[in-house]
C-alpha cells in the first residue's frame, strides 16, 4: 500500500504503510558546510523490520529507497536504503555501534536483474513457509513457523518461529535443506517481535505500534489496568499477539501520578449524620469519588478529592457533618409535535381501508373488451354442473372446478345459457 500523503518522497512515510519502523530524515534537504565530508554509512532495510548499517567505499551515487546489493557472509543480499548521512550516526548511537566500527560494504546498486530476482524470491516465501509447516506438523513439533525469508542469491533462508519450549529441530532442517536446496537458519523470536514483522490492524483502528515504531518492548503488567480503573477482561487487554497490550504502559505515569492525591484505602468509609457511606467507585481523572450508604441500597453521592480529606478530618476528630450536596435544577423540555413525516394525521394508521371491487372492475373491464356484452346482457344463474364427470374434484374448496368462468381454460368452460329467441 503507498502513500498518498508524499511521505515517501520526503524521506518518510507518515502512515508507516510503506516502511515499518521507519524514521523521518530531516536532514535530508540541508547542505553541510565545506568542512565536512558526507558519512559513509547507510542504512538499509530488508523484510520486515530488520535493518543494518553498511559502509559505502565505494561512494555509489546513492539516493533514499534505493535498492542496492550488499555484503553478507556467505553472498549478497539486497535490500532498500532508508537513511544516509548525519542521521545515521543518531541510529548508530541508539543501537550502541561505534562510528568507526567494522561493517560490510555497499558491493554496487540494484540492476534489473537483481530487481526481478528480489521479486521473484519473494513469491517464494509463502509457498516455502506452507511447506514448512507441513513438514513441522509431521515431525510432531510444538512451534509454529510465522515467517521466511529468502537471501538474495537465494543461497540461504531464514525461518522465524515461537516456540514456548526449547525443540529439537535438527531433523526439520534437514528436510528442510533437502526439499529447497539452500542453507536453512532457525530463528527464535517473541510474540510481540512476531506481531511486528507480520503487521497488523489493532483494536484501535490504526496500525500495530510494534509494526510501525515501537522497538523497545517493556514489560506490561495487570496492575497497569487496575491504576486506570479498567476492567480485568483478558480479550480486550490482549493485543495481536496474544499479550497484555503495550499500550497500557503509554499512560501509566499520569494515572499513578495522579492516584497521589487519593485516600490509600481501598475501602474508605466516611460518617455521615444519616449514616455510614462506602467508596464504590473511583474516577481518577475528574478527581471525583462516588460513596453509597453502607448497610442499605440508596443513592451514591459524589465528592471531589478535598471534600473527601476534609470527611477524612472531621471523622478523626469525632465529627460526623452533614451531606452537602449542590442541588441542579432540572429543566422540563417542552417538546411540540413536528411534522416530519409530511403527514397531517396521526391517525391515518387506525382507518380501514375499504374493500375493493374486484368484480365490477372486472365486468368494466369486459365491456370494454366486448362492446356487444352491453347490449345482450348474460343472466347471472349459475351454471349447470356436470354430474356424470369423472374428474369432478371432491373437495369443494379446492381444483379447478372452483375458478371463476374467466379463468378456466376454454376446453373445460361451462355452456353459456343463450336468452331465447322472439318466435315469429
Amino acid at each position: 500500500m503507498g502513500c498518498g500523503s508524499g511521505g515517501c518522497s520526503s524521506g518518510g512515510c507518515s502512515s508507516g504503510a510503506c516502511n515499518k519502523l521507519n524514521t523521518f530524515d530531516w536532514l535530508v534537504d540541508m547542505d553541510l558546510p565545506p568542512h565536512m565530508k558526507p558519512f559513509d554509512v547507510v542504512e538499509v532495510r530488508f523484510k520486515g523490520t530488520r535493518k543494518e548499517y553498511y559502509r559505502n567505499i565505494h561512494k555509489h551515487d546513492i539516493m533514499l529507497h534505493d535498492i542496492v546489493v550488499v555484503e553478507m557472509e556467505n553472498g549478497y543480499d539486497i535490500g532498500e536504503v532508508t537513511m544516509k548521512g548525519e542521521l545515521v550516526k543518531l541510529q548508530l548511537k541508539k543501537n550502541q555501534l561505534r562510528e568507526d566500527g567494522v561493517f560490510r560494504k555497499i558491493i554496487r546498486k540494484a540492476s534489473d536483474a537483481d530487481a526481478a530476482r528480489r521479486k521473484e524470491n519473494q513469491e517464494l516465501e509463502i509457498p516455502t513457509m506452507y511447506k514448512a509447516r507441513t513438514f513441522a506438523l509431521e515431525l510432531g513439533l510444538s512451534m509454529k513457523l510465522s515467517d521466511v525469508e529468502y537471501q538474495g542469491d537465494k543461497r540461504k533462508a531464514t525461518f522465524y518461529y515461537t516456540a514456548e519450549d526449547r525443540v529439537d529441530f535438527r531433523e526439520l532442517i534437514k528436510k528442510l535443506a533437502e526439499a529447497f536446496k539452500v542453507r536453512v537458519e532457525m530463528k527464535q523470536i517473541g510474540y510481540r517481535q512476531e506481531a511486528g514483522r507480520l503487521g497488523a490492524i489493532g483494536s484501535c483502528g490504526r496500525e500495530l505500534c510494534c509494526s510501525t515504531w515501537l522497538t523497545d518492548f517493556r514489560l506490561v503488567h495487570t496492575n497497569a489496568a487496575r491504576y486506570q480503573n479498567l476492567s480485568l477482561n483478558q480479550l480486550k487487554l490482549s493485543g495481536q499477539c496474544g499479550r497484555l497490550k503495550c499500550c497500557l504502559n503509554y499512560e501509566l505515569d499520569a494515572y499513578t501520578e495522579a492516584l497521589k492525591e487519593f485516600p490509600v484505602e481501598e475501602n474508605l468509609i466516611l460518617e455521615f449524620a444519616d449514616g455510614a457511606y462506602k467508596s464504590v467507585k473511583t474516577d481518577i481523572l475528574k478527581r471525583m469519588m462516588w460513596f453509597a450508604p453502607k448497610d442499605s441500597g440508596g443513592e451514591w453521592k459524589g465528592f471531589s478529592v478535598n471534600q473527601v480529606k476534609e470527611y477524612r478530618e472531621q471523622n478523626k476528630q469525632g465529627l460526623k457533618p452533614e451531606i452537602v450536596v449542590e442541588k441542579k435544577e432540572l429543566k422540563v423540555a417542552i417538546v411540540d409535535f413536528q411534522n416530519d413525516m409530511g403527514t397531517e394525521s396521526l391517525t391515518r394508521l387506525d382507518e380501514r381501508a375499504k374493500p375493493k371491487k374486484k368484480n365490477k372492475s372486472r365486468n368494466n373491464r369486459n365491456k370494454q373488451n366486448n362492446p356487444n356484452a352491453a347490449a345482450n346482457p348474460q343472466p347471472q344463474n349459475p351454471p349447470p354442473q356436470n354430474q356424470n364427470n369423472p374428474n369432478k374434484n371432491p373437495n369443494p374448496n379446492r381444483g379447478p372446478q372452483n375458478r371463476p368462468p374467466q379463468n378456466r381454460p376454454p376446453q373445460n368452460r361451462p355452456p353459456q345459457n343463450k336468452p331465447p329467441q322472439d318466435k315469429e
